[in-house]
C-alpha cells in the first residue's frame, strides 16, 4: 500500500486565526491560558512532569509551535534541538546489525511452519556502556523488496527510517526495520496481515524489547501497510509495546476495501494480485511460501463482492484487529491520518479514536487535508493536493514541521518517561486550511442539520430513478446559505428508496457549489443489502419488497462552508473507485420527510484555532 495502497473572512476562524479567536470574551475571571484550557478539557490543566523540563529540551503548548523557529524549507521536518548520540557503527556502511528471530508457526499455517523466521536489522546510538535505549520500529513488506527499490534490509528506508536516524536516535532511541513473513529474509507467505504475519510481528517485539541494551520499551511507527502492523502488535498486549503510531494504517483488511457492502475495485484480488509476488525470488526456500490462504484469499474477496459476506472460514474475521486491540492492549495510540487519503479512507481513524479513548486508551489525532501521506512532507503533500476539494485548498498549511518534534516529545513520555504527557486531544484541519482543536472526533459538541430531500434540498436535475451504469441520478441543492456553515465528522444521508431486485447500490456526493464551481466535500456509498448499515446484511437473496430505508454515512469530513454558498447532494450508482453493486439494480429515490441529509455542525466560536509553523519551502511559496 505505500505505493499500491490522494481566504476566509478575518471576522471567522481561517488560516490566520489568532490564537485567542473566540475565546477573549471569557477572561474576566480567568487568565487567559487558565481560561483556554478550561473551555476546551473541563478545568483539567494538570502538569503530568515525570522529569524536570528543562532536562528534555524545548517544551511548548500545540497553540505556541507556530512561534518557534522549526526548519520549514527543507523536504521534511526537523526535531527542535538535536541530540547528543551518534549512531553506533557497525561492520558495514549503513552502521546496522542485522539479525534473525525464530519464532513457532502452528502447523495449519502451512508454508514454512513450525520454524518461522523475521529478518529485521536495528540501529543504536553510542551510549555509554550500561545505559539502555528504547526502540522504535517500522515493520512492513517493503524492505528488501526489488519493486519498491530497498535493496537490503540493513538500509534504513528513504520514507521514514532516514528520518528517526537523524532526528530521534541521537536522542537515545535504537531504530529497527523489521520484514513482515513472506518478505525481504523472513520466511514462510506473504500472509496479508494473517495470522503467521500477526505472531512474527510479535514475536520481534519481544525480542527488541529483551536485548540487553533495550530498556525494554518498543514503539511502531509506520504509513499504509506499515501502518497496519502497529495494530497487529497491538492485540497481544506485548508487554513491552508501549505505543503505536499508525499513519493511515488498517483496523482490519476488509474495512480498507468494502464499505457497507460496496466494493472497492482492488478488493477481490488483494491478496495474491497485489502482495502475491512478495517474499518469491525463485530459490529452493520458495516451497515455504505456499500457504493456505494463499488459496482462501481470491476467493474470499470475490465471494464477499458477489455475495455481499464472508462465505466460507474466517478470512476477514483474522485479519480484525481493532476488537482484539480494545481488549488486550495497555500501550497509547497516536493515530495519523489524510483526510482526503484515496488509498486508506479516513474511516480507518473516524471514529476509531473515540473508540479508542472510550475504552481508556491514552490516544492522540493528528488529521490533517492531506491524501496517502506523511505530514511534514511539502513536496508529496503538494503534488498530492488538488484544487476543487481535493486538499488543495488546504495547501501549504496542512504542512506540519513540527511533527518531527512532536513525535520526540511523544516518544520521550512514553518510552522514557521524561518530560510532560502529550496532550490527548484530536488535531483536526478544516478543508479550508485552518487547525484547531478537539478533545474527540467527531466532537460531543455538535448541532445537527435535517434537510429534506425534495424539501430543503430541491432536486435540480435528474428523475427519481439511479440507474446501475451510473449514468445519471438526481442532484439536489439547498438554498444559498445565510451564514457561514462549520461541519464536521460523519454525516448521514438517511433516503427512502425502492429497487426491482434484491438490491442495487447508492454513491452520494456532497459538494459545496459557488455557483457552477463546486468543489467535493464528502462522498458515501451503500450496498442496499446493508440499507440498515454497518457490515452486516440486511438481505441476502430475498428481493427486497417495498420502500426501504438506506441509512448512509459519509466518510469522515471537516469543511468550512461560505455564506451565500449552496450544498449540493448528487446521487449516483457507484463513483470514486468502487465497483457497480454485484446486484445491478434500478434504484429509486422517495422524496419527503423520510429522506434526510443530515449535518454536523459546530459554533467555531468556542473551539482553540492555532497556526503551525509556517512552510517555506519553495513548493509552499511559489
Amino acid at each position: 500500500m505505500e505505493d499500491d495502497i490522494y481566504e476566509a473572512e478575518v471576522a471567522t476562524p481561517n488560516r490566520d486565526a489568532n490564537l485567542l479567536n473566540g475565546l477573549a470574551a471569557m477572561t474576566i475571571a480567568f487568565s487567559i491560558g487558565f481560561l483556554m484550557m478550561s473551555v476546551l478539557f473541563n478545568d483539567s490543566v494538570t502538569t503530568l512532569a515525570k522529569g524536570v523540563e528543562d532536562d528534555v529540551g524545548v517544551r511548548v503548548e500545540i497553540w505556541e509551535r507556530g512561534s518557534l523557529d522549526y526548519i520549514t524549507d527543507d523536504t521534511n521536518g526537523y526535531v527542535l534541538e538535536f541530540g547528543e548520540y551518534s549512531t553506533l557503527e557497525t561492520e558495514n556502511e549503513w552502521n546496522s546489525t542485522h539479525v534473525f528471530v525464530e519464532y513457532e508457526l502452528p502447523l495449519e499455517e502451512g508454508g514454512a511452519a513450525p520454524n518461522g523466521v523475521i529478518s529485521l536489522a536495528y540501529w543504536r546510538p553510542n551510549v555509554p556502556d550500561g545505559v539502555t535505549v528504547p526502540v522504535i520500529a517500522e515493520f512492513g513488506p517493503y524492505f528488501q523488496e526489488p519493486s519498491v527499490q530497498t535493496p537490503t534490509i540493513e538500509v534504513p528506508g528513504s520514507w521514514l527510517g532516514e528520518m528517526i536516524i537523524d532526528q530521534l536516535l541521537p536522542h537515545g532511541y535504537a531504530f529497527a526495520q523489521v520484514s513482515v513473513t513472506g518478505t525481504g529474509r523472513s520466511n514462510h507467505c506473504m500472509d496479508l496481515m494473517g495470522t503467521a504475519e500477526q505472531l512474527g510481528n510479535d514475536a520481534a517485539v519481544s525480542w527488541l524489547g529483551s536485548q540487553e541494551w533495550s530498556n525494554g520499551n518498543v514503539a511502531m511507527i509506520g504509513k499504509s501497510y506499515d501502518g497496519s502492523t502497529p495494530w497487529q502488535a497491538a492485540m497481544f498486549g506485548n508487554e513491552h509495546l508501549k505505543t503505536i503510531v499508525p499513519i493511515s494504517g488498517l483496523i482490519g483488511v476488509k474495512e480498507l476495501m468494502w464499505k457497507n457492502g460496496s466494493s472497492e475495485a482492488r478488493a477481490p484480488i488483494m491478496h495474491n494480485g497485489v502482495y502475491g509476488s512478495y517474499g518469491f525470488d525463485g530459490d529452493e526456500e520458495d516451497y515455504g511460501n505456499m500457504c493456505p490462504d494463499y488459496v482462501i484469499g481470491p476467493g474470499t474477496g470475490v465471494s464477499a463482492y458477489l455475495l455481499g459476506s464472508e462465505q466460507f472460514g474466517d478470512y476477514w474475521a483474522e485479519r480484525y484487529f481493532l476488537d482484539r486491540v480494545l481488549d488486550n492492549y495497555g500501550g497509547s495510540v497516536y493515530l495519523i491520518q489524510g483526510m482526503h487519503d484515496w488509498n486508506v479512507d479516513p474511516h480507518m481513524a473516524v471514529p476509531t479514536i473515540n473508540t479508542l479513548i472510550d475504552h481508556g486508551i491514552e490516544a492522540k489525532g493528528l488529521f490533517g487535508q492531506w491524501d496517502h501521506d506523511y505530514p511534514d512532507r511539502p513536496i508529496q503533500l503538494d503534488e498530492r493536493s488538488a484544487l476543487g476539494g481535493r486538499g488543495g485548498e488546504a495547501f501549504p498549511e496542512m504542512v506540519r514541521f513540527d511533527w518531527m518534534q512532536d513525535l520526540l516529545e511523544w516518544f520521550d513520555w512514553y518510552l522514557k518517561g521524561i518530560g510532560k504527557q502529550p496532550r490527548l486531544v484530536i488535531e483536526i484541519q478544516s478543508n479550508q486550511g485552518s487547525w484547531r482543536i478537539e478533545d474527540r472526533y467527531p466532537a460531543a459538541d455538535t448541532t445537527e442539520v435535517l434537510m429534506t430531500l425534495g424539501g430543503d434540498l430541491q432536486r435540480i436535475s435528474g428523475g427519481a430513478n439511479v440507474l446501475p451504469d451510473a449514468s445519471t441520478g438526481p442532484v439536489y441543492e439547498s438554498e444559498p446559505l445565510e451564514s457561514r456553515m462549520h461541519l464536521q465528522g460523519m454525516p448521514r444521508l438517511h433516503v427512502q428508496v425502492s429497487t426491482t431486485t434484491v438490491g442495487g447500490q447508492l454513491y452520494a456526493l456532497l459538494e459545496d457549489c459557488d455557483g457552477a464551481n463546486c468543489i467535493h466535500v464528502g462522498h458515501a456509498i451503500m450496498d442496499l443489502r446493508y440499507h440498515e448499515g454497518g457490515d452486516d446484511l440486511s438481505s441476502t437473496w430475498a428481493p427486497i419488497v417495498g420502500t426501504i430505508t438506506a441509512r448512509m454515512e459519509f466518510f469522515a469530513l471537516d469543511a468550512e462552508i461560505e455564506a451565500g454558498h449552496t450544498i449540493r447532494l448528487t446521487l449516483l450508482s457507484t463513483g470514486e473507485d468502487y465497483l457497480p453493486a454485484s446486484t445491478s439494480s434500478i434504484v429509486t429515490i422517495q422524496e419527503g420527510e423520510g429522506s434526510t441529509l443530515q449535518l454536523d455542525t459546530f459554533d467555531p466560536n468556542t473551539k482553540l484555532y492555532w497556526n503551525p509553523p509556517v512552510c517555506t519551502h519553495e513548493v509552499c511559496v511559489d
